[in-house]
């Protein structure tokens, strides 16, 4: 009975032990805890990733609004953060540290610039740097967790972005013709490009009154040239003669007919074989990289005919020097001659640039020296006293004029736009004088004057007339007080392309009339100084300054006519901002 028992126990158990439907709730038991942790885990991971992505998002728009309202940055970041749903927006400012809390929202926001040309990526973002065109914005915050909030560590979200905005803006420096003088154009060209130009005033008056697209330009120079170029700025790093440049500026669309045809006169007359750097010409900057026939949104690139003209004749120029020889044709004086020198511009500033905020354009420095003889009229003077000869020994050194982009806004968009530019008229010294011929051409050192003879006189003593009596004399001035100037356009200026003029100063004396009336004489006699000249200077000074002052004003216009065909003016700079727009604002970081 007894061994039966236990058989049937025995039985029992190998049925108990080999049956496993009971395991799988155990093991279930057993692992669920388990499971709804990981799985909690899990969904307030993926929680925290998209709540991270999101926040990314947000950072990122809310840096590119900051940019895009970088005089009012700290709202724009704050109201972008807060439209978007970022609870509690907090600014942490510099020096402070404020920790991430549940329900608030913590953000840096820092100022600064952004130069994308810089090699190293972490510097080219500059925080404080001015003048700003980049934000830099950081975020922290704690995410929402929905069932592993005591499983796992409070985690940080952490976010950051920079965005800039690249305004930029169309502008060049250099000086109008208001009166022109075809013949002293002519000789100038005509000098600095060789060949005989002989062009009529409508013809120079066109010229001044068109604009060129230069994109347009471009383009048509790259065919010209037969360029196989795929950029503008393949084109510009490329040569051309002056003749090619005005072949070309004659081929852009829109150019009145007056222009286009005096264009294909230079072109056609010019015979210099110099080919210009077109760079020195044009900088586009980032303009460049579009393709041909591409053009910037909103940005306009339009140039003076006879601004771009002229600027390429004296890049042209291989000596940086002209001899101008224009004879009896400027009244009151028997014979005029003109030498010219003209400088590189400081730190090879192009004529004309599209730049971002912090471009510089300049004029070349420039010298002229003016030779020229006086008509006499009535030679004879009271005392036995006759003038042989009054001779106007002129020296002109106009130093370079500037106009450099310091700001660019649009406070409520495109048709807000206004562009700041701090324009330095060149300083111009002026010397009744001769001058160190040998060191005309060299702008690195100053010129030196000596006493010029001014005029020749014939003194009748014992009935005899002695011929080589020379009054000696110099004067100088300089308009002065060279401070800088910021001329401001607004979107009216741009499009009607208004040139806006800083001076010096109010000239109000005639250039030349200011020297006559500083000037000092002498009297030598075959080379050695009278001992008692009082008399004849009382006699031969006012003769001589009358003569002088008759000339004052043709003289005037013949300096203002040959400084502004070059782009330079006297104590002036002219400004004009043809293109301009406040860009978009784009991540960069």
């Amino acid at each position: 009975m007894l061994a039966q028992t236990r058989n049937e126990i025995s039985r029992l158990a190998r049925l108990m032990l080999g049956d496993r439907k009971a395991n799988f709730a155990v093991m279930t038991a057993l692992s669920a805890p388990v499971a709804l942790a990981l799985a909690a885990v899990a969904i307030d991971e993926a929680s925290i990733y998209t709540e991270r992505r999101e926040a990314q998002s947000i950072v990122d728009l809310a840096a590119i609004t900051g940019a895009s309202n970088i005089n009012n940055i700290q709202t724009a970041v704050v109201t972008t953060l807060t439209d978007n749903g970022m609870p509690n927006v907090v600014v942490q400012n510099a020096g402070q540290t404020i920790p991430a809390a549940v329900g608030k929202t913590v953000v840096a926001i820092t100022p600064g610039r952004y130069t994308a040309a810089t090699a190293n990526v972490t510097q080219r973002f500059q925080a404080g740097a001015t003048p700003y065109n980049a934000v830099h914005v950081t975020l922290q915050k704690i995410p929402n967790r929905y069932f592993a909030s005591s499983l796992i560590p409070t985690p940080v979200i952490g976010t950051a972005a920079t965005a800039t905005m690249t305004p930029q803006a169309t502008f060049s420096v250099g000086s109008r013709l208001l009166s022109v003088n075809g013949g002293i154009l002519n000789s100038l060209l005509s000098s600095l490009l060789g060949g005989n130009i002989s062009l009529s005033v409508m013809d120079y008056n066109g010229l001044i009154s068109a604009d060129v697209s230069v994109l347009s330009f471009i383009s048509a120079l790259s065919t010209q040239l037969n360029l196989t170029a795929a950029t503008y700025s393949d084109v510009l790093a490329s040569k051309a003669t002056v003749g090619q440049i005005a072949t070309a500026m004659a081929n852009v669309p829109g150019v009145g007919n007056t222009a286009k045809l005096a264009l294909q006169t230079i072109a056609s007359k010019s015979t210099s074989t110099v080919k210009v750097p077109l760079s020195s010409l044009v900088d586009l900057g980032s303009v460049g990289s579009l393709g041909l026939g591409q053009t910037p949104a909103g940005l306009g690139v339009d140039a003076s005919a006879m601004g771009m003209l002229t600027a390429a004749a004296v890049l042209a120029n291989g000596t940086n020097q002209a001899q101008v020889n224009l004879g009896a044709t400027i009244p009151g004086l028997l014979s005029t001659t003109l030498t010219i020198a003209i400088g590189e511009p400081a730190q090879f500033s192009p004529w004309l640039s599209i730049g971002q905020i912090g471009t510089t354009v300049r004029t070349a420095q420039t010298r002229i020296k003016l030779v020229a003889s006086v008509g006499l009229g009535n030679p004879s003077l009271a005392g036995g006293i006759s003038l042989l000869a009054v001779n106007v020994p002129l020296n002109v050194e106009v130093a370079y004029a500037e106009a450099k982009l310091t700001d660019i806004t649009c406070p409520t968009g495109p048709s807000s736009i206004s562009v700041s530019i701090a324009a330095h008229p060149g300083v111009a010294a002026l010397h009744l004088a001769n001058s160190n011929s040998s060191g005309f051409g060299d702008f690195s050192q100053p010129q030196s004057f000596t006493d010029a003879e001014i005029a020749d006189v014939s003194l009748r003593l014992l009935l005899i007339n002695i011929p080589l009596i020379q009054v000696m004399g110099s004067a100088a001035t300089a308009i002065t007080n060279n401070n800088p100037t910021t001329l401001t356009f607004n979107a009216t200026d741009i499009a009607n392309k208004t040139i806006k003029t800083v001076s010096t100063r109010n000239i109000t004396q005639s250039l030349t009339t200011s020297l006559v009336s500083n000037l000092s004489l002498s009297v030598n006699l075959l080379g050695l100084p009278l001992l008692d000249v009082s008399a004849l200077l009382g006699t031969v000074k006012p003769a001589v300054v009358a003569l002088l002052n008759g000339v004052t004003a043709p003289i005037d216009d013949l300096l203002y006519n040959v400084l502004s065909a070059l782009g330079v003016g006297v104590g002036q700079a002219d400004v004009r901002v043809t293109g301009a727009t406040c860009g978009r604002s784009v991540l960069v970081q």
